[in-house]
């Protein structure tokens, strides 16, 4: 681990909470980042993608002096994986942890990919996928340097941004939005595109770079945990539908066309 004061942090930095696997290793204004299949696949890629980072990097476990983690809200297996992950990790390394809301990090994506597009005290909305025809919701204001948590990560159903801001079918001006909803439920959403921030035409993510740029801050403030405390954030109780009611979702479009 870098003892001195003036010694850049190593921290590595995981998220699993999407089906993609985002991580990266930054030691100051150095980044290596990845970004891999994820799903079923991150608990066994996992480890080898974070054990490539820092063979790229040249440094050690033994080197790495804090490990951030994405603690969602997002997917229930993939947040088990990083939460997981990440506790196994600290524990042996003897390191402390640092907790990343995923929302937000999708919020410093879109940031990164156009920093000037952004002037302090502006609010970003982030909506992503939640899958079951919901999304996870989180609201952020820059204020120049740092992120603001200006809602907390909630659920909300698919109508609730149209009817927030679009409830005569037309998107309110001054809304500014990132995330992978449009792309999910592309008809359903279709009024939402005109506010949405998609860096280079894809949608915002919780990129390895926007996830070590988040953990650099936090370690700066000391906002770092003990391994036990590597939680998920779970803003849904229930986590998959029933066979009734995947049956009656899939009949119902039929029934409406009997109408």
């Amino acid at each position: 681990m870098s003892s001195p004061a003036s010694v850049a942090p190593i921290l590595m930095a995981l998220d699993t909470a999407t089906d993609r696997i985002h991580a990266a290793l930054s030691v100051g204004a150095t980044v290596h980042a990845l970004d891999l299949p994820g799903g079923a696949q991150a608990s066994a890629s996992l480890l080898p993608a974070l054990q490539g980072l820092l063979r790229q990097a040249g440094y050690a476990w033994a080197d790495v002096d804090a490990i951030a983690f994405g603690r969602g809200p997002g997917a229930f297996t993939g947040l088990r994986t990083t939460c997981s992950v990440t506790q196994g990790l600290a524990l042996a390394l003897g390191c402390p942890v640092i907790a990343i809301d995923t929302l937000m990090a999708v919020a410093e994506h879109a940031r990164l990919a156009a920093p000037d597009a952004l002037a302090a005290g502006e609010v970003i909305w982030v909506l992503q996928d939640a899958r079951m025809d919901e999304l996870y919701v989180g609201a952020f204001r820059w204020d120049g340097a740092h992120w603001q948590v200006e809602q907390a990560a909630q659920l909300w159903s698919l109508d609730e941004p149209l009817h927030r801001w679009a409830p005569d079918g037309v998107m309110q001006a001054g809304v500014r939005w990132a995330g992978n909803a449009l792309r999910a439920y592309p008809d359903r959403l279709a009024v939402l595109h005109p506010a949405q921030w998609a860096p280079h035409g894809e949608p915002a993510v919780p990129g390895g770079q926007a996830l070590a740029e988040l953990a650099q801050r936090a370690w700066q403030r000391g906002d770092t945990l003990d391994a036990a405390l590597a939680l998920p954030l779970y803003v849904r109780d229930k986590v998959a539908q029933t066979t009734a009611e995947r049956q009656a979702a899939k009949a119902a479009p039929q029934d409406a066309s009997r109408a």
